[in-house]
């Protein structure tokens, strides 16, 4: 169903680093990207398992997992709805999804809110349907992400990823805790007031010393910017050949070079960064660059 693939870790040359690495998950696939593919993976294994045909998932009209969901649907033989969150639009994100088959159910807000009974009063008990969490949300796809780690050929004094279900980050951390390592995970939440993210790691794995939480990277809320973290961005991929997008790992990748600046984090000590892709979040900010 999903080929076995390992990203690439690149050096990046950039100052005032001298051991700064990026995990290039953003290198696995266009459509199903970087943590996509991870969290994904098992999921759609057990949906396999389970014989059911048809995906069913839940996201916002700029959503990388929705785009993710209906390519890997596509590729896997299955059908593919999605209850998408606040009126009907139409942008390039759904235009991709609709080219792989994927239906498409605007939901207003109210209702969205309650996955569950969304999910019920549209399919019932329908034994063909398998529900998806927004995001991929599930053990199955920490379980993915977990692998990151066992990927890693060497060690690293920090590990930083930017959060918004806080998935990614729970197998980051169940990796680091499975393999015996020194490594601190450093989770930069993109939502206001991202403290829940310690709660939904908890639901996976033990939190230990080896979580640091960064609350104030949030740059005003999830998908929200500021014309220093737009600038950022533009110097940052000038300078490495690296994309970036302002929804996720600009907000990781700020955070990095501010905590360095603030001598919370030598910028002697080996770093790695996972860039999670999601990449396509450019076309939802377009009009801001």
């Amino acid at each position: 169903m999903f080929e076995e693939v390992y990203s690439p870790v690149q050096k990046i040359n950039i100052h005032p680093f001298s051991n700064f690495f990026v995990k290039r998950d953003d290198l696995i696939d266009p459509y199903i990207s970087g943590n996509k593919w991870r969290k994904l993976k098992y999921i759609l294994q057990k949906a396999k398992a389970a014989s059911k045909t048809h995906l069913v998932t839940f996201g916002g009209a700029y959503s990388n997992h929705l785009v993710a969901t209906a390519a890997a649907a596509a590729r896997s033989g299955f059908k593919a709805t999605a209850f998408v969150r606040g009126e009907e639009v139409k942008n390039e994100m759904l235009l991709i999804c609709s080219l792989y088959g994927m239906e498409l159910i605007f939901t207003d807000r109210e209702s969205y809110r309650n996955k569950a009974e969304l999910y019920k009063s549209y399919f019932g008990l329908n034994s063909d349907t398998y529900f998806i969490d927004e995001g991929g949300a599930s053990a199955e796809a920490v379980r993915g992400c977990s692998e990151i780690i066992y990927e890693l050929k060497e060690t690293y004094d920090h590990i930083f990823v930017a959060a918004g279900t806080g998935t990614t980050a729970a197998g980051l951390l169940k990796g680091i805790q499975e393999q015996g390592l020194n490594t601190k995970l450093h989770v930069i939440p993109v939502l206001k007031g991202g403290n829940f993210i310690a709660d939904e790691i908890a639901v996976y794995t033990e939190i230990s010393n080896h979580l640091c939480l960064h609350t104030d990277y949030h740059f005003g809320g999830y998908a929200k910017t500021s014309p220093e973290l737009l600038a950022f961005i533009k110097k940052f991929t000038r300078d490495t050949g690296i994309q970036i997008d302002p929804v996720y790992t600009a907000k990781m990748f700020y955070a990095i070079f501010d905590l360095c600046k603030l001598n919370q984090i030598p910028s002697s000590n080996r770093i790695l960064a996972v860039h999670t892709g999601g990449l396509l979040g450019l076309l939802g900010m377009k009009e801001k660059f």
